[in-house]
């Protein structure tokens, strides 16, 4: 069972707390992770990208000269997509690109994920994130005495107003709950800092999910 050290806002040790083996300490499944990333990356994507066919485009559908005779070739329309400006063939049109993974890959990829951040040494227990204000300086400071110089993830439980409006405006810095930290915003963190009750909660929660789905 993996051990961590618990600190306070100024990167001080307070104490100690061990983590669940089946959720900080699985194997690192490098295919589910790659599955769940690109099932979040796909589900954001817009799909609104359109082009316009040959009935869509502006234009007069007058046949511009007869079939016959004037030594051309012959055509029926301006906005015929061989001529310029005229309509796309076979372009893009509106779709959802989202698709439904199964849940049991899902959960193995989130454990995958912290387990990976657990043994690369980028995960780190914080006894809580309490703030007097809602002051951005005052979080600033406190990312810098735990040394969190870039993309930086924050997991605390339940809503945390001083936190969430003191972190909204720091570039790289973002705060989500517990229930809804993704596999995609785990890798893309470079440091995940974690309430001590956050902690706890994915250790449990994740831990008795896995029970549930073997």
């Amino acid at each position: 069972m993996p051990k961590v050290d618990v600190v306070d806002l100024t990167n001080q040790k307070v104490g100690e707390m061990d983590l669940s083996d089946g959720v900080f300490a699985a194997e690192v499944n490098e295919a589910l992770l790659y599955e769940a990333v690109r099932n979040y990356t796909a589900g954001q994507r817009a799909g609104t990208h359109k082009t316009k066919v040959r009935r869509e485009v502006a234009g007069s559908g007058k046949k511009l000269w007869k079939q016959k005779g004037t030594g051309r070739a012959r055509v029926g329309s301006i906005r015929s997509p061989i001529w310029r400006h005229g309509g796309t063939s076979h372009g893009p049109v509106p779709r959802d690109y989202s698709y439904k993974l199964q849940k049991k890959m899902l959960l193995g990829a989130l454990r995958s994920a912290l387990s990976a951040k657990l043994r690369d040494g980028q995960i780190t227990v914080v006894n809580a994130f309490t703030f007097n204000d809602h002051k951005t300086r005052n979080v600033r400071a406190a990312l810098g005495k735990l040394d969190c110089k870039r993309k930086v993830l924050l997991v605390d439980n339940g809503e945390n107003e001083n936190l969430e409006r003191g972190a909204r405006n720091l570039v790289g810095v973002t705060l989500m709950a517990s229930r809804e930290v993704s596999v995609y915003h785990l890798l893309r963190a470079d440091r995940v800092l974690l309430s001590q009750s956050a902690a706890t909660r994915l250790s449990e929660t994740l831990a008795v999910k896995e029970a549930q789905v073997k």
